[in-house]
């Protein structure tokens, strides 16, 4: 016989609902039961009938297993304030950056001359202040590098010259010497700052021998 299919809703006769209540009240019982010992978990079932009767199970002690039940809800509530704490800080914090993003923005427009019909007298003096900075700052790196270079074209020189000098020994040559003239050209070119690029004329090798 097929059994039929029993509908989620109170029983409405007190027999019947009685009677099934301590049925499923016992297999209830009896699962935790095995579900304690097969699986060697711990399992505490705590029910209260209708007229208020308790009826319990627990594989350790209730009291144990209670408490630890309470410490583990309020580590979650902990760590759901937190996380909640934390997500508002971060919503604070891009709100922060999308206002920080947006001043750039308006302070890059007015600094390529755009938008300046709102500005006063005041915030234009300011901007041609903060571009008279940036164009000393421009000017000073401009030429911290051109010293670089040379410095760097004077080091080469330099050895080139060296290596130079040691061929021309090895060879009995006496070794090449750089014209007062062009020493002039290389402190001029110093001196004005107006190009980084210098062409020096340098020999390496041996001198080029000239018929007599």
């Amino acid at each position: 016989m097929v059994r039929g299919k029993i509908q989620m809703k109170k029983i409405e006769n007190d027999t019947s609902r009685q009677v099934t209540f301590s049925k499923r009240r016992n297999g209830m019982l009896k699962k935790a039961y095995e579900l304690s010992v097969l699986c060697d978990a711990e399992v505490a079932v705590i029910i209260f009938s209708q007229k208020g009767r308790l009826y319990e199970f627990s594989s350790s002690e209730m009291q144990k297993t209670l408490e630890r039940y309470y410490r583990y809800t309020e580590e979650r509530q902990i760590d759901r304030n937190g996380m909640e704490r934390y997500m508002q800080q971060l919503k604070h914090e891009i709100a922060n950056m999308i206002e920080k993003i947006e001043h750039i923005e308006v302070s890059q427009r007015k600094l390529l001359g755009q938008d300046l019909g709102s500005c006063t007298n005041e915030e234009l003096q300011e901007l041609d202040d903060q571009l008279e900075r940036s164009l000393r700052s421009i000017r000073a790196r401009k030429a911290q590098l051109f010293n670089e270079q040379m410095g760097q074209l004077k080091e080469k020189e330099r050895l080139l010259l060296e290596d130079n000098a040691r061929l021309c020994i090895k060879c009995g040559q006496k070794p090449w010497q750089q014209s007062t003239q062009r020493k002039e050209a290389v402190n001029n070119c110093s001196q004005s700052g107006q190009s980084s690029d210098i062409e020096t004329e340098l020999f390496i090798g041996l001198p080029e021998m000239r018929a007599a």
